[in-house]
């Protein structure tokens, strides 16, 4: 589904991301681990079109986005999430992603006129699937940060993705919140087919739900293979025990 190749960005001449490799197929769930600085979060920006790559190919579903806007990577099926809840924290739960939904299916022009009703049955079964429906009331803003977290994720679904891409989802989270917003990941990836792309800090999760695992350092690609390949790798554990990234 998701091919990147040979991908480089630098910024007033450091180099944040140093020849990537990355393989993401249909339906799996595959995560991007490193040591800070590695190089992660602006790997994911290329890929959804907030930063232009220097060089390499991004082909998504046998097109090339690498350059191509943001909307319109997320036009054809990828959506994200970020380190930090990205919400709308004055609306309630249910216009969050009310607003997600109706700007995916091109009615964005309904929300300057009373939209109550609009995308509404699609907006609870979203909120159904993620756990939110008896919340759908809340303001916002007045959710925990975990419930927060969650709300991201369906706002993300809003877009009907084909690729959902995590930006460390469990950050800041209790470990009771972690357990189940992973179980919320994989149930999505089961039940709605969709494909899963995350990078996360806490090893023990990534080992136990990834399916396939690339590791970068310095920006760069080390390995990309099995849980059980990349315990193995000797470059990873010098990634690991070795020293990390400034």
């Amino acid at each position: 589904m998701l091919n990147v190749q040979g991908a480089y960005k630098s910024f007033d001449g450091f180099m944040a991301v140093n020849r990537a490799d990355l393989v993401v197929e249909r339906g799996a769930i595959v995560a991007v681990i490193g040591p800070n600085g590695a190089g992660k979060t602006t790997l994911f920006n290329l890929i959804t079109g907030q930063f232009k790559p220097d060089r390499g190919q991004i082909v998504f579903d046998g097109q090339e986005i690498g350059g191509l806007a943001p909307y319109d990577i997320c036009r054809r099926g990828i959506a994200r999430s970020f380190q930090i809840a990205n919400i709308f924290a004055r609306l309630t739960v249910f216009e969050n992603v009310q607003v997600a939904v109706l700007s995916q299916h091109r009615k964005s022009r309904a929300l300057f006129r009373p939209a109550r009703d609009l995308m509404a049955a699609e907006t609870h079964r979203i909120l159904a699937s993620v756990g939110l429906e008896a919340k759908a009331q809340r303001v916002a803003g007045t959710l925990s940060h975990g419930d927060q977290r969650i709300l991201e994720i369906a706002i993300a679904l809003g877009n009907e993705p084909k690729l959902l891409i995590l930006d460390e989802p469990t950050a800041g989270m209790s470990p009771e919140e972690t357990a189940a917003t992973m179980a919320l990941v994989q149930n999505l990836a089961h039940t709605r087919g969709i494909t899963i792309l995350f990078c996360e800090h806490d090893m023990d999760i990534v080992f136990s739900v990834a399916q396939s695992i690339m590791v970068m350092r310095h920006g760069a690609t080390i390995v990309q293979g099995s849980p059980d390949e990349v315990r193995r790798n000797k470059e990873v554990q010098q990634a690991y025990l070795g020293g990390g990234d400034a």
